[in-house]
C-alpha cells in the first residue's frame, strides 16, 4: 500500500471508530422525554428575564441581590487566594528540574492529580458536612479544589524555566533562597499571576453554582426562587449573575493581557 492510500485508509478507520464511539454513547442514553410543562417553564423564565423583580436588587436586611452577588464574589476571591498560596509549594515539589529526587517529584505530581480528581461540587458537599452549610464551606471547596489545577499549570511552567541563570548565581556564592528569588521567580511570576486570574474567572462561575447545594452565594436564593416558581426573582438573579461574570471577565481579561 502506497503512503497516500495508507493515509486515506488510516483516516477512514479513525472516522469509523469515532462513529462507533458516538453510536455507543447515544445508545447508552435513556429515552428522552420532554415534559408537557417544559415549554411553559422555559417561556416563564424568559419572561422573568424581561420583567425582573427590581425590588429584590437591594434589601436593607442584607438578603438582596447585591449582597448575595458580593458574597459570591468574596467566596471566589478567598477561594482563589487560598489556592494561589498553597499551590506554590506543591508546584515546586512536583517540578522535576527543581526537585532532583524523582520519587519526591512524582509524589508532588500525584498529590496535584489526586486533588484534580474531585470536582468542586464534591468538595462542597464534603465541607458542608464537615463545617456546615454556608459561605465558609464554599470558600474551602473552591480553595482546595483550585489547588490541583493551579499547581499543575504552575508546575509545568516551573519545569520550563531556564536554569542557566541559577547556575551563574550559585557560582557567585548565592544561597538557595536568593537563587530562587532572583533567577526563578522573575521568570515564572507573570504566568503565575495569569493562571491565578484565569482560575478566579473559573471560581466566580463555580461560586454561583455551589450555593444551590448550600455552600453560600447567589445560588441559594436562585434555587429557592426556582422551587417556588418565582420567575421574576429568577430573572433578576440571572441578570445579576450575567452582569457580574461579564464585568469580572472584562476586568480580568484586561489584567491578564497586561501580564502576558
Amino acid at each position: 500500500m502506497n503512503p497516500q492510500k495508507k493515509k486515506i485508509f488510516t483516516r477512514f478507520v479513525v472516522v469509523i471508530i469515532l462513529m462507533l464511539i458516538y453510536i455507543w454513547a447515544f445508545a447508552g442514553l435513556p429515552t428522552i422525554e420532554v415534559k408537557e410543562t417544559s415549554g411553559q417553564i422555559v417561556s416563564a423564565i424568559f419572561q422573568g428575564l424581561f420583567s425582573p423583580d427590581w425590588g429584590y436588587v437591594y434589601d436593607p436586611d442584607g438578603e438582596g441581590l447585591l449582597n448575595k452577588l458580593l458574597e459570591t464574589l468574596a467566596i471566589a476571591i478567598l477561594g482563589t487566594f487560598i489556592a494561589a498560596v498553597f499551590c506554590i509549594p506543591l508546584a515546586f515539589l512536583a517540578a522535576r528540574n527543581i526537585v532532583k529526587s524523582r520519587v519526591i517529584s512524582q509524589f508532588g505530581k500525584f498529590i496535584l492529580s489526586f486533588i484534580r480528581v474531585f470536582p468542586d461540587i464534591i468538595f462542597a458537599l464534603i465541607f458542608i458536612k464537615a463545617v456546615g452549610p454556608g459561605s465558609f464551606s464554599g470558600v474551602l471547596a473552591l480553595g482546595i479544589g483550585s489547588i490541583g489545577m493551579l499547581g499543575k499549570l504552575f508546575s509545568d511552567d516551573v519545569e520550563s524555566v531556564n536554569l542557566s541563570t541559577t547556575e551563574a548565581l550559585i557560582a557567585t556564592g548565592a544561597n538557595p533562597i536568593k537563587t530562587l528569588w532572583f533567577a526563578v521567580v522573575p521568570q515564572i511570576l507573570p504566568s503565575y499571576l495569569n493562571f491565578v486570574m484565569y482560575r478566579f474567572e473559573v471560581n466566580i462561575r463555580a461560586a454561583s453554582i455551589l450555593g444551590i447545594i448550600g455552600a453560600g452565594g447567589i445560588g441559594t436564593p436562585l434555587i429557592f426562587a426556582l422551587q417556588v416558581r418565582d420567575w421574576e426573582r429568577v430573572g433578576i438573579i440571572l441578570l445579576g449573575i450575567i452582569v457580574m461574570i461579564t464585568l469580572v471577565d472584562f476586568i480580568s481579561g484586561k489584567i491578564r493581557a497586561r501580564l502576558v
